[in-house]
C-alpha cells in the first residue's frame, strides 16, 4: 500500500512539472486582449484526473501553480490563483464524470460538461474575485482591462460585457482544445499511467491460476 502511494505521488509531481512547463508555451488569440493565451497546461491535470482520479488532477493543478507562482510568476500569486480555481473546476468536473463513466463517449461527455461549467465559472469569477484582485494588489484598473478588450471587440462596453465576450468564450475555446488534446493522447499514455494497477492485475491472475 506504501509503495502505491508512493507511486502515485511520483506520477503527481511529475505530471505537475509536465504541466508547469507547459505553461511556458502560450498562443495569442487575434479576437482576444493580449493577456489572454491559449495553453495547454491543464493537459497533464486531465490526464491525471482520467487515470488517477478527480482530486489527483487538482492537486496537479495546484503544484502547477505554485511552481509558476514561485519561479516564474509577476502577479503576486493573483494569476495563479485564477489558473487555479479555472483548471481545477475542469479538471474536478472532467474527471467525476469520467469515474462514472470510463468509455470514450463518457470521456466526451465529462470534457464537454467541464469546458461548460469552466467557462461560466470563469466569467464569475473574473467578475467577483480575479479582475478586482488585479485592482487592488497590482494596481491594474478594471477599466484598462475593458478598454483593452474594447479595441479587439466594439460590443465590448462595460466588466459585463467584456465578461459575456471574452471571458467565457476564450474559456470555452480553451477548454476545447485541451480536451481534443487529451482525447487524443490519453489512450496512448493511460497505459503507462496505469502500469503498476495492471502489474498488480497481472500477478493477482497468476497466484490464483
Amino acid at each position: 500500500m506504501r509503495d502505491e502511494k508512493l507511486v502515485k505521488l511520483i506520477k503527481i509531481s511529475l505530471l505537475s512539472v509536465m504541466a508547469f512547463l507547459l505553461m511556458y508555451i502560450e498562443l495569442p488569440i487575434p479576437i482576444f486582449p493580449d493577456f489572454l493565451k491559449i495553453d495547454i497546461s491543464d493537459l497533464p491535470a486531465l490526464l491525471g484526473a482520467f487515470a488517477l482520479g478527480p482530486i489527483a488532477g487538482v492537486i496537479i493543478e495546484f503544484f502547477k501553480n505554485i511552481l509558476h507562482g514561485m519561479l516564474a510568476g509577476k502577479t503576486a500569486f493573483v494569476g495563479e490563483l485564477a489558473n487555479f480555481l479555472v483548471g481545477g473546476c475542469l479538471v474536478l468536473v472532467s474527471g467525476y464524470i469520467y469515474k462514472a463513466k470510463k468509455s470514450k463517449g463518457g470521456a466526451v461527455i465529462a470534457l464537454l460538461i467541464g469546458t461548460i461549467v469552466m467557462s461560466v465559472f470563469a466569467g464569475l469569477l473574473n467578475y467577483f474575485v480575479v479582475l478586482p484582485l488585479y485592482e487592488k494588489v497590482l494596481g491594474f484598473p478594471v477599466d484598462v482591462v475593458v478598454g483593452l478588450g474594447t479595441k479587439i471587440n466594439h460590443n465590448i462596453t462595460d466588466l459585463n460585457s467584456f465578461i459575456i465576450f471574452s471571458i467565457i468564450p476564450f474559456n470555452i475555446l480553451k477548454g476545447i482544445a485541451v480536451s481534443a488534446v487529451t482525447l487524443g493522447l490519453y489512450k496512448r499514455v493511460s497505459p503507462l499511467l496505469h502500469k503498476e494497477h495492471m502489474d498488480r492485475k497481472y500477478r493477482n491472475t497468476e497466484q490464483n491460476s
